[in-house]
């Protein structure tokens, strides 16, 4: 356990607390900053970008989530049937995901750009639209193409890790519940999602995770704009930290994040709970 311990000790337990005690001084690029209690949550407190931000996280990692979830789970549903070639869609389907994020937001950053849009130049040609779409230059625009390119890239990861989940589960208990009388709803309802319960716990617990904590997607999409409409805290404290060089302020945004991702593992932890019901054990 010594090295795996050492190396959270290095790259996890020293930064996390280096971080908590940069949020408590004035630290500046270049300078170590003293000891100056809660003024930068104070300050925070008051700071309606703070808020904004606060507010764009939290429509942002929860539309997404709910978004992946839905369209991951009705795919490893798909996936999981007897389709030919079915291998070959299992690979096409983690390409999304295995593909760099900075390659995926440059893709998107093409897709949505005010001029040169293929998008809008589809949408035009079949005649829906008579003007090209500002995607990433009006405010609500921005926000519903962001998450779009964060649903995009985060499908697959649901998909797969629930497809593996339903493969876990007998196919006897679907043939008891046939022939029972159940429906497909039912079989879905009573059987599949009861078993898969655990499953999508743990997968939407990370899923949550990496969406709250999403950095590359934003920074190179839109950098927090147009007027801090995509601004996440992530992004915020990366500003506010490094390139205005308020390292204490950026520091207790960070820092601000964590009861968030708390949240979402005690989630994760009450989820697994449904265990005890697959082996027989109270609900």
């Amino acid at each position: 356990m010594l090295p795996a311990a050492a190396l959270l000790l290095v790259f996890l337990t020293y930064p996390l607390g280096l971080g908590v005690w940069l949020g408590f001084t004035d630290a500046r690029i270049g300078r170590p900053g003293v000891f100056i209690g809660t003024e930068n949550y104070q300050y925070l407190w008051s700071d309606a970008v703070f808020w904004l931000s606060v507010f764009n996280t939290l429509l942002y990692t929860i539309s997404a989530s709910i978004l992946k979830f839905v369209l991951g789970l009705w795919l490893a549903l798909i996936l999981n049937q007897n389709l030919p070639f079915k291998s070959f869609f299992r690979a096409i389907v983690l390409l999304p995901w295995v593909v760099p994020t900075v390659l995926s937001a440059i893709a998107f950053w093409w897709i949505y750009d005010s001029q040169f849009s293929i998008l809008s130049w589809a949408l035009m040609e079949m005649g829906l639209i008579d003007h090209r779409i500002n995607f990433l230059g009006d405010p609500e625009n921005a926000r519903a193409s962001v998450i779009a390119a964060n649903v995009w890239r985060g499908i697959p990861f649901v998909a797969i890790t629930l497809l593996a989940g339903l493969q876990t589960i007998p196919q006897s208990l679907y043939e008891a519940a046939t022939l029972d009388g159940a429906s497909r709803w039912q079989l879905f309802r009573y059987v599949t999602l009861p078993l898969l319960t655990p499953i999508i716990a743990i997968t939407m617990t990370f899923s949550v995770l990496f969406t709250f904590t999403d950095f590359q997607l934003i920074y190179v999409l839109t950098r927090g704009g147009p007027v801090n409409a995509t601004h996440l805290m992530a992004t915020l404290s990366f500003q506010r930290g490094i390139s205005g060089g308020q390292l204490g302020e950026g520091a207790a945004i960070a820092v601000a994040m964590i009861p968030f991702l708390l949240a979402a593992i005690l989630f994760s932890y009450f989820g697994l709970q449904r265990r005890k019901w697959q082996q027989g054990g109270g609900d």
